[in-house]
Formats: structure tokens, sequence, C-alpha cells
């Protein structure tokens, strides 16, 4: 069981950077490896509804991700599991699919508040602001709009103002964008959308993460809007987090962008490397022994896109070490670091064409056929093969499995429609342009 345990703790290290932030903290932060024994893996969860999600969603990534963690090819099953013997999720588990007219009760994550944010020149006034909200509810900033870049700390300054609020005895809800919508479209199909909206009434605070995954949503976008306007009105307070600023979100109504601009709008940049030295050394301090300080200065400089990505392989490199036996050193950090930013390469891609497309990561590696999810997993399939220069096996396993055959045809297709089709190549070099050239890798964009 132990065993089992340690190696859920990698593979969460790492499908906490492939999959997206909602999905990680609602189905799979609140889990633990209970076993393996003949090549089934046994993942615990709270309750059914998590175990059939995952069951359906994303098993092809968790089977793919365990698979390469332990070396050969595992069977993964997620069973119902004492809830008290799981760690704590910062979410509530929504057993009545968000119809419920009460409030959601949420737990904040014990991990994310004031006292262990890093604080630096690239994030102080975010994290003033916070405070100040926090302590004084509707008087000031409000609405708090707090915009970054992927892993920065939105989220961490978010359930940190949860926190100091519920301290305080008043009511906060923390609610991702993602989770609105899903609960907002089964609120739609049982025409219970007035008693879903009602749910957010009487709350004193309401968190709101990734307003940006509503922008092609018009009905869930308004459905927001409408829940805005009604807290604001009573003097309720308001944080938003978003990876851009509101006058950068197209094709966002100039009404609801002044609206999220009425108050005061602030950024995180990314952390220099003194900051992530020092939000290593916050996560290892009773952990990792003093002489492991050089470790930590190899990890900061070779982990530099995001907080987030620097606490993922952190858990990850320490999780391989306990695996494996090997003592963390200089010289194994660098090994398996090379090994993780490869991956990382890869993954930041995914991301960045799922995002282009309106889908989720996990749906270009699911079985999902639709028109919409097929050409963005071709295009997905070319850039690796253009950019990166994998091999179509190697492209075939990252992407759930998929076979050689199937891999080649993805991108042969893409590549014999650039030519003659204007629109293709017009969003594939808008992919291109967002992504940094790989450094060090095989292989390099080349125009279409």
């Amino acid at each position: 069981m132990e065993l089992a345990k340690d190696i859920w703790q990698t593979a969460l290290g790492k499908l906490q950077i492939q999959v997206s932030k909602a999905n990680y903290t609602t189905w799979l932060s609140d889990s633990r490896g209970l076993s393996c024994q003949n090549n089934t893996f046994v993942v615990g969860v709270p309750n059914v509804f998590v175990a059939e999600w995952l069951s359906k969603r994303l098993y092809p990534l968790v089977r793919k991700t365990l698979a390469d963690i332990m070396g050969k090819d595992v069977d993964v099953r997620f069973e119902v599991h004492n809830r008290e013997q799981l760690s704590a999720s910062p979410l509530v588990a929504q057993t009545d699919g968000g119809t419920s007219s009460k409030a959601p009760q949420c737990r904040f994550n014990p991990r994310y508040t004031f006292d262990n944010f890093v604080v630096s020149d690239s994030n102080r006034l975010a994290y003033a602001a916070a405070v100040e909200v926090a302590e004084n509810p509707g008087s000031s900033y409000n609405p708090l709009f707090i915009h970054s870049s992927t892993g920065q700390g939105k989220t961490h300054l978010l359930h940190s103002i949860g926190h100091l609020t519920t301290n305080n005895g008043l009511q906060a809800t923390y609610i991702a964008a993602e989770q609105f919508a899903n609960e907002f479209v089964l609120a739609v199909r049982e025409n219970q959308v007035d008693k879903f909206r009602s749910k957010f009434r009487n709350i004193h605070l309401f968190l709101f993460d990734d307003v940006h995954f509503l922008i092609d949503k018009k009905q869930t976008l308004q459905c927001f809007f409408h829940t805005f306007n009604e807290l604001y009105s009573n003097n309720r307070q308001i944080v938003i987090t978003a990876d851009c600023a509101p006058r950068d979100m197209q094709p966002l109504s100039s009404k609801l962008k002044s609206r999220l601009e009425g108050g005061l709008v602030v950024d995180l940049q990314p952390p220099d490397f003194e900051t992530r030295l020092n939000i290593l050394r916050a996560k290892t301090e009773k952990t990792m022994a003093s002489e492991m300080e050089g470790v930590l200065h190899i990890i900061a400089e070779k982990v530099c896109e995001n907080v987030r990505q620097l606490e993922g392989a952190l858990v990850y490199l320490t999780a391989q070490s306990k695996l494996s036996g090997t003592k963390i050193t200089p010289e194994t950090i660098n090994k398996l670091l090379t090994s993780m930013t490869c991956k990382q390469d890869i993954k930041l891609l995914l991301r960045m064409v799922a995002d282009h497309f309106s889908i989720s990561p996990e749906e270009l590696i699911n079985k999902k056929r639709d028109r919409k999810t097929t050409l963005a997993r071709h295009v997905a399939i070319y850039l690796m093969r253009e950019g990166y220069n994998c091999s179509l096996s190697e492209i075939g396993k990252e992407l759930g499995g998929r076979n050689h055959s199937t891999v080649l045809h993805g991108y042969e297709k893409i590549a014999s429609e650039l030519s003659t089709n204007p629109n293709l190549s017009s969003q594939i070099a808008e992919i291109r342009a967002k992504l940094n050239p790989p450094k060090g890798r095989r292989g390099t964009y080349q125009t279409a």
C-alpha cells in the first residue's frame, strides 16, 4: 500500500501539469493510491460520482501516466474509499449536480494561505489587494480582478482570501469557471436555472476562478453576468481571476468589460530566480535537509515557466527519488529534469492547441471524435511532428495510445491541406506564435 501511495503521488505530480486546474482540483486532488497487484492499480476516490467521471474522462491519461512511471502497462480501477483516509479537497463535492439552491460550502485548500504565499516584487500589489478585500470585503476594490499566465498564484490568492474571510465569520464561495459552466448546463437541462443562480445570492464573498473559460459560452456568460450584477448591487465582494486583463478579452461585450474593470485590476508576473528559490524553500523547509540547498538551486534555474510547474517538479522529483531509492543529488536532478522538461514542452503544446479550439486537453487524448476535436487532435499531431520531431509512436503514446497508422493519417491530412486551406494555415501559425521554440530539441517550427 505504501508503494502504491508513493507511485500515485508521483502520478499526481505529473497529472497536475497535464490537466486543467479545475479538473485536477475537482477530480484528482482528493484521491490516493490504494494498491497495485496483478498489473491492476487501484485509486481511491471519495464517491461514486468521482469514480465514474474519472473512468469515463481521464482513464487513458491516468493509465498512460502510471505506465510511464512504473515502466509497464497497467490497468486502472477507481474505487470509493473511506473519505477520512483521503486528503481534504479544496472544493465542495456536489452530489446533486450543482442544482441545489444552497450556497456551496467550500473547504478551502489548507495549502493555500496568505502565510505561505511567497511575496515578491512580481506579486506584491496583488497580494496586498487580496489581503485588503479579505479583511474589508465590499468596502474597496470591488470587484478585484487578478490576471496572469497559468500557474502564477491566482488560485492560491483566492483560497487565501476564502480562509481569512471564513475565519472572520463570513461566508465565501469559490468556484472555477469550468465547474460553473458544467453546473449551469446541467441546470438548463433540468430547467432549474433560477435555482442554480439563487445559491449565490446570500454569500458575502464570491471567488470566481478563470473567467476566460466562459468567453465563447454565451448562455453561461450571460448567467455569470446576472450573478455578478446581483452580487454587486448587494455590495457583496467579488474577486475574479483570468489569464489576461479584461481589455484583452475578445469578444467580451463592452458592458461586461466595464463591470470587470470597475474595481481594481492587478497582475501577477512570473517569479524571478530568487522568488522561485524561496518558494521551493518554503515547500521543503519541513522535509528537506539543509544540504539539499544546491538541489533547490538547480530546480529553480531549470523550471521557470510558472509556480505550478515548480511545485509539480518538486513533487515529481522527490517521489521518483523515493521510488527508485536514488539519492537526490545535482546529477540525478539534472537527469530527471531533462526528461521532465521535454515532456512539459509537449504538454504545453497540447494545452495551447486545446485552448485554441476551446476544448480540454483531456479531450485530445480520449476517444471523442466530433469534427472539432478530431481537427484539434490532427493539428496537435502535426505540430508535435514538425516542431519537436517526435516519432509517430511517441505522438501516439502522448495522445492516449493511438496506433502508428492513426497518427500518420492525422499528420498527412494536415500537411496536405495547409497549401490549400488558408484558415487552417492561419490557425496553426497562431498556435505557433504562442509557443516558445523548444531549446535544445531536435526540429524547429517552419512557416507553413
